[in-house]
């Protein structure tokens, strides 16, 4: 079987330096917000160009953090509205729920799967406060156009990076730096995976930076002085030090993947199979290589029964989940297509050449 995604070999790779990273923080005696959350923090602003990085628990707390900072900050308040993908993870749209905002569903565009620009403007109302581009599936959303109509409308921009980090514009921005902030996921199955849970905000911005800091950990901003009603969200120092081990290959895995995706889009000739779009090659990080098909279940099953596992993102739009029952009688019709068709095909720093041949020629001889 051609896994999916095979995060055992992927993790193998790093083994030995990842039992040594181990073994120094464990001896260290020092486990939560020390000197490797510090190192990781500071790497990784690098690697994005932002002057703050603060390490969370996960990807959906880094997007909550952002807008409830912004509350504290007396910039957003209950009931103001964010414009959203409607064809996102329900995580992006959770984050302004959590907050007592409104989400506000933006179709995308159907050839490259990120929020339209062209779709924006006309949802734009007097409580509209922020855009929140979801650059989906590794590929960075036109975010030259965001910004112009964030600006023209003095609104802020939120970048979800959950699935691109590194992914990088012809202007040589880096997905985190585009907009105010950014929530990024190291989930294990991200481009940068940690070994459990894990999240990151980049910014720019000193005060919204210093408020995260605080909100945080507990509200406070002196140990046991609390200056908000805060939560519990820091990445810890063993997950800190993983990452940083990680984020030096980075880069390297990111052009493998986009090799094989090279092949996939040259070699996959199937007029059955609509394949991705894609605009710059280095906006593009591949965190998945998603097609559609008119006959998903059908292409699922073919190719599992020749041991090649696939996987679908996402099934279900968030506009049809329980969780938004007063969303469910409204149409999307681009999201739902999206939601009916796509199929996520393997793609790792693990897949041999092999292994995308025989893909390749799998799906190439599906329906014949």
């Amino acid at each position: 079987m051609i896994k999916f995604l095979d995060l055992y070999q992927i993790n193998q790779t790093y083994k030995k330096d990842l039992v040594q990273t181990f073994e120094r923080v464990l001896d260290s005696g020092w486990y939560i917000m020390g000197a490797e959350l510090k190192e990781f923090e500071e790497k990784f602003a690098n690697y994005c160009n932002t002057k703050h990085c603060i390490g969370v628990a996960n990807g959906l707390d880094a997007l909550i953090l952002i807008i409830r900072a912004y509350k504290e900050l007396h910039i957003f308040k209950d009931g103001d509205e964010i414009l959203v993908p409607s064809n996102t993870y329900i995580a992006s749209i959770l984050a302004i729920s959590a907050n007592n905002l409104i989400p506000v569903l933006v179709e995308p565009n159907l050839e490259t799967y990120n929020l339209d620009p062209e779709n924006i403007e006309k949802l734009i109302t007097g409580k509209t406060v922020a855009i929140l581009p979801v650059h989906l599936y590794g590929q960075l959303c036109e975010m030259d156009a965001i910004m112009e109509i964030a600006k023209k409308f003095n609104l802020k921009v939120i970048e979800d990076c959950a699935q691109s980090h590194g992914a990088i514009s012809y202007s040589g921005k880096k997905a985190g730096n585009f907009g105010d902030a950014a929530g990024f996921s190291f989930y294990p199955g991200k481009n940068l995976g940690a070994l459990g849970d894990g999240g990151a905000i980049t910014t720019s911005d000193d005060k919204l930076a210093e408020t995260i800091r605080a909100l945080l950990n507990y509200g406070s901003h002196i140990k046991y002085e609390n200056r908000y009603k805060g939560i519990n969200s820091r990445l810890d120092e063993l997950q800190a030090a993983f990452l940083s081990v990680k984020l030096a290959k980075l880069d390297e895995e990111t052009e493998y993947k986009r090799k094989i995706a090279e092949r996939y889009l040259k070699e996959i000739t199937n007029e059955k199979i609509i394949l991705p779009s894609t605009t710059e090659r280095d906006a593009h990080v591949w965190h998945l290589f998603v097609i559609r098909t008119a006959n998903r279940a059908d292409l699922q099953n073919y190719l599992s029964k020749n041991d090649i596992q696939t996987v679908i993102h996402y099934p279900i739009p968030p506009h049809k989940q329980d969780a938004y029952k007063e969303w469910n009688t409204l149409n999307f019709p681009i999201s739902e297509i999206i939601h009916a068709q796509v199929l996520s095909l393997p793609i790792s720093p693990v897949l041999s050449d092999d292994d995308v041949t025989t893909i390749i020629n799998k799906i190439n001889l599906y329906g014949v």
